[in-house]
């Protein structure tokens, strides 16, 4: 018996999610872009995407075969967004999204309550995904109806923008398909690829991560290269720049209703203060905050680099 989905989206709301809509799990249509994107190099140190591709391309692999098959995807949206203070403007900044509770805690908390209400309703598979695992988000959210992917590779929703994360979980309960969204609204606009100071984007929706500040930041432990570092534009932590500018975000964007994505750790702006703490004071004051990815030498380096790079130039007296 196939489950009314305004059930699972009713309880995906009342949850706390902005938006819900479900998919199958049959393979992506573009799946060669991802092979393409591997070849070139575009990944850098993240190898496991390799490892992950045969999955990320066919999601009913995801579980693998020692698990009973899912059946479809829900797919959420949960807002992270609040408006920058004059702080936040202020260098070493740190991208939205990182400023609270770590969203892999945050939104998977959420996550599991939904996968709970799918095992209410006679799910005997219901796994929560948010950031993690071989799990291809955007595109499984484009086609649950949930918006477009923009020029700037990440999803844009009509209406709300682009600052939210994306949840799935995978299920075998037989629920009703949304239909994709297929229309393209960024139309002839081209704000993101022109803002992005280290010129990240090699065409419309391709992303050189090895050039992308979130990656310079984020994922690569190396030291920042000298070809980007003075272009971080004050930038500590990941990088907000081609969402800042983006038409829809600036109309849409509304502040969050979750409380743990705006209160954080404060860092401050002082130049030192990582190089003051102890491996012990980081862990204590950042390890549910997405800066422990890097962890506390990348965050030395970093301050250092978003400093650097917001130090105006000097000239030699004539």
């Amino acid at each position: 018996m196939t489950l009314p989905p305004d059930e699972i989206k009713d309880a995906a709301g009342a949850i706390g999610f902005m938006a819900c809509g479900i998919t199958d799990l049959s393979p992506l249509p573009h799946a060669d872009a991802l092979d393409r994107w591997l070849a070139a190099g575009y990944g850098g140190t993240m190898r496991y995407l390799h490892r992950q591709a045969r999955k990320r391309k066919e999601p009913a692999r995801i579980l693998g075969a020692e698990s009973p098959p899912a059946r479809v995807a829900v797919v959420v949206l949960d807002n992270y967004y609040f408006p920058d203070t004059e702080r936040d403007l202020t260098s070493p900044k740190i991208a939205k999204y990182a400023r609270g509770r770590d969203y892999h805690l945050a939104t998977k908390a959420r996550l599991d309550r939904l996968a709970t209400f799918c095992r209410s309703k006679g799910a005997t598979v219901a796994e929560p995904y948010v950031d993690a695992g071989p799990v291809p988000e955007r595109e499984l959210a484009q086609r649950a109806g949930l918006g477009w992917i923009g020029k700037n590779t990440m999803l844009i929703r009509p209406g709300m923008g682009a600052f939210f994360f994306i949840g799935v979980v995978l299920t075998d309960l037989d629920l009703e398909l949304d239909s994709p969204f297929e229309t393209d609204r960024c139309g002839s606009c081209t704000l993101c690829l022109e803002a992005c100071p280290t010129t990240a984007f090699v065409a419309p929706r391709v992303l050189d991560a090895t050039r992308c500040i979130s990656y310079l930041t984020i994922e690569s432990r190396e030291p920042i290269p000298e070809e980007f570092a003075p272009k971080l534009e004050g930038w500590g932590f990941g990088c907000d720049i081609c969402n800042d500018v983006c038409p829809w975000n600036h109309r849409f964007a509304v502040s969050s209703t979750h409380p743990e994505f705006a209160a954080r750790p404060d860092p401050g702006k002082d130049p030192e203060y990582f190089e003051r703490l102890t491996p012990s004071e980081f862990d204590r004051r950042f390890g549910a905050t997405p800066l422990e990815r890097p962890g506390l030498e990348g965050m030395r380096r970093n301050w250092k680099a978003a400093l650097r790079s917001r130090q105006p130039e000097t000239t030699e007296p004539s």
